[in-house]
């Protein structure tokens, strides 16, 4: 189940997906979140997926690494689809107990778990094609008005790439750990629900002081590079707008716009 969790990875490539600004992958995501929320019927959601589709194809990322990425989530979806399959208000198909199964709760959980779908594998996709330093800066500089506000925008956009980059670290630790206590005997999967969060104090102790370790060297190493924040810091590479930046930021735009034209319709 560890190995499946691939949020934070990185797929390098020369694609041009790979190639476009941070910038304008982050204002993607954006307007994609946007456009898969407003979407409503078939012919939407459709369109929507078939750019996602093609984002994909030009990324080539593995769509097995992409579906992958779905499996920790699993139960969220199941959850998620059941609800709204029995408690959506509507014309009745069938009626047990306190269980109603309506056509819009069909309609509903599909469409439900179809939006909850994409959107993981629109966000996947950000973090395969992007770089941790390029998202940093790419972030750093859609916040920098913030910076006239005296936000530590630097600070922030920093941490969270730390964090992106250190998910797949600390799953690998994880899973390192877990394979070293069931050498010693111990057992993660049977008994009662309580038996089982006891079985993963000594999971947890240790994943917990090698956190801290890394942390304390990561805070080491930036004390002995002089790391002193934003201020007066230059970049190795300069992020600049290019054609194929304003194409997608177009291709977005009009992808979000159909969205909202075909919405007014009941597409």
């Amino acid at each position: 189940m560890l190995k499946d969790i691939t949020l934070g990875q990185f797929f390098p490539g020369n694609t041009v997906i790979h190639r476009l600004d941070p910038r304008t992958k982050l204002l993607a995501v954006v307007f994609y979140i946007a456009a898969l929320f407003t979407a409503k019927w078939f012919v939407s959601y459709g369109l929507v997926l078939a750019f996602l589709l093609l984002c994909i194809h030009l990324s080539q990322v593995p769509f097995k690494s992409l579906v992958k990425g779905l499996r920790p989530v699993l139960f969220i979806l199941a959850f998620t689809a059941i609800l709204n399959l029995f408690y959506t208000p509507g014309r009745t198909l069938w009626h047990w107990w306190i269980f109603t199964v309506t056509i819009e709760g069909i309609f509903t959980a599909f469409f439900m778990l179809l939006r909850i779908t994409m959107l993981i594998m629109g966000t996947f996709l950000l973090t395969y094609t992007t770089s941790p330093i390029a998202l940093t800066d790419g972030l750093e500089s859609l916040l920098g008005p913030l910076k006239k506000l005296h936000a530590p925008v630097h600070e922030l956009s920093m941490m969270m790439s730390i964090a992106l980059r250190f998910i797949p670290t600390l799953i690998e630790e994880t899973d390192k750990i877990m394979s070293a206590q069931k050498a010693r005997g111990a057992d993660f999967e049977s008994g009662s629900l309580i038996q089982k969060a006891k079985a993963l104090i000594p999971i947890l102790v240790p994943l917990f002081i090698s956190a801290f370790r890394r942390a304390d060297e990561l805070a080491t190493a930036m004390e002995c590079r002089c790391y002193h924040g934003g201020d007066g810091r230059t970049k190795l590479h300069v992020l600049r707008y290019q054609g194929r930046d304003y194409g997608a930021s177009a291709a977005l735009a009009a992808l979000l716009a159909a969205v909202i034209v075909l919405r007014q319709f009941g597409l």
